[in-house]
């Protein structure tokens, strides 16, 4: 791997350091409290699985920069300037989701996100397979995200709502 990978490794890890820099003191122990899906994984596993993410993530975008030659030439704006606008959504759902609350938009950012990196991933395609493939674990934890944000948004909107077992009926 040539120095500038390195670079490309940590950049999608520069959103979620300054978030947590600037909100450290509004999240601790918040992710504990909200009444979560009882298959939601504890909070390290999701720290874990987000670092992770964003280590893949930067090793690909390193792959698809490699495979166009490197430098900042007209080849790599559609595919590397889509990537960084999905990092950003990641970021953004990052922000709403952890630091305000906000599982409503961090939902709707999450769908959007799914939409750009698969655009991403078949941008990349063509350019480097493996930059691609490595994006489909993405999507899964997005998938994952997603759902646990759509539970706590509903549960924030009808907060009596009570699953009901298979084959009984609600009074």
């Amino acid at each position: 791997m040539q120095p500038q990978g390195t670079i490309f490794l940590a950049l999608p890890h520069l959103g979620p350091i300054l978030l947590w820099l600037l909100t450290r003191h509004r999240m601790s122990g918040w992710y504990d409290n909200p009444k979560k899906p009882p298959w939601c994984p504890p909070h390290k596993v999701l720290l874990a699985g987000w670092i992770t993410i964003y280590f893949v993530m930067g090793y690909a975008s390193y792959l698809v920069w490699k495979n166009l030659g490197g430098g900042f030439g007209w080849p790599l704006v559609l595919p590397l300037g889509l990537y960084a606008v999905q990092l950003a959504v990641s970021w953004a759902v990052l922000i709403l989701f952890f630091a305000a609350h906000t599982h409503g938009l961090a939902l709707l950012h999450l769908l959007l996100l799914y939409g750009l990196v698969v655009s991403t991933a078949l941008i990349w395609h063509p350019i480097n397979k493996l930059a691609a493939v490595l994006l489909l674990p993405y999507l899964a934890w997005l998938t994952v995200t997603a759902s646990i944000a759509y539970r706590l948004w509903r549960d924030s909107l009808c907060p009596n709502h009570q699953p009901q077992p298979m084959g009984e009926k609600s009074d």
